[in-house]
C-alpha cells in the first residue's frame, strides 16, 4: 500500500516505537499534570515538529554527514546529555522549592511547546534511527513520494498516540489534585527519568 512494503509491519513497528517511552514523552505527561490540555498539545507539537525535522534531515542526508564527521555527532550527543540533565535537575528542584498548598504557576503554551521541541532536539540519534528506519519498507524503485508518504503516517500516527497521553495524562491529574502530593511525585519522576536518560547517553557517548 502507497508503495510501502510490509505495510502492516511498517505501521505496528510506528506504534512499538512510540510506545516506548523517551524523553520526549515525559515532556508531554509534565506540561500536561502542571498546566493542564494546552500545555500538554502545545508540548505535542513541539514533539512532532522535532521528529518532523529529524525525518527531514534523514531524508537529506544530514546522517551521512554526521557519520563523516563523528567529532559533531559526538559533541550533539553531550550537548544533548547536558540539556537532559538539565531539565532533570530543574523539575526536581522546582519541585523542592515549591509549597504544596501553592498551585503551579500558569505558563504559556508556548514555554511548554519550546521545552519539548528542544527535549526532541537534543536526541541526534533519532536521524540515524529514521535512517535505518525507512529503508526497510521501501521498493528498491520507491519515489521520494513514498518517502513524503512514510513522513506523514510516522506524523499522523504519532499525532495520536501523543493527543492520547494528553487527555489520559489529564484527566489523572484532575483526579489527582486534591492530593497534595501528587504533583510534587509526578515532578519528580519527571525529573528523575530525564536524568537517568542523560546518564544512559552521557555513557553511551564515553
Amino acid at each position: 500500500m502507497f508503495d510501502i512494503q510490509n505495510y502492516g509491519s511498517f505501521i505496528a513497528a510506528i506504534m512499538i516505537f512510540q510506545l516506548i517511552p523517551g524523553p520526549a514523552t515525559f515532556a508531554i505527561l509534565s506540561a500536561t499534570s502542571k498546566n493542564g490540555l494546552s500545555a500538554g498539545f502545545a508540548a505535542v507539537v513541539g514533539t512532532l515538529l522535532g521528529d518532523l525535522c529529524f525525518m527531514i534531515a534523514a531524508v537529506v542526508g544530514l546522517a551521512a554527514i554526521m557519520q563523516a564527521n563523528p567529532v559533531i555527532f559526538q559533541g550533539l550527543q553531550w550537548f544533548g546529555a547536558a540539556y537532559l540533565l538539565w531539565m532533570g535537575f530543574q523539575l526536581l528542584s522546582t519541585n523542592e522549592q515549591t509549597s504544596s498548598t501553592r498551585p503551579e504557576p500558569v505558563k504559556s503554551a508556548w514555554v511548554y511547546f519550546r521545552q519539548a521541541f528542544a527535549v526532541c532536539m537534543t536526541n541526534p540519534k533519532a536521524v540515524l534511527f529514521f535512517v535505518a528506519f525507512f529503508p526497510l519498507f521501501l521498493h528498491p524503485e520507491s519515489s521520494r513520494l513514498t518517502l513524503l508518504i512514510m513522513m506523514l503516517h510516522v506524523t499522523i500516527l504519532s499525532f495520536l498516540y501523543q493527543a492520547g497521553l494528553v487527555l489520559t495524562g489529564n484527566q489523572i491529574a484532575i483526579r489527582l489534585k486534591p492530593v497534595p502530593s501528587a504533583g510534587k511525585i509526578a515532578s519528580r519522576i519527571a525529573g528523575a527519568a530525564l536524568i537517568c536518560f542523560a546518564v544512559k547517553l552521557a555513557i553511551h557517548n564515553l
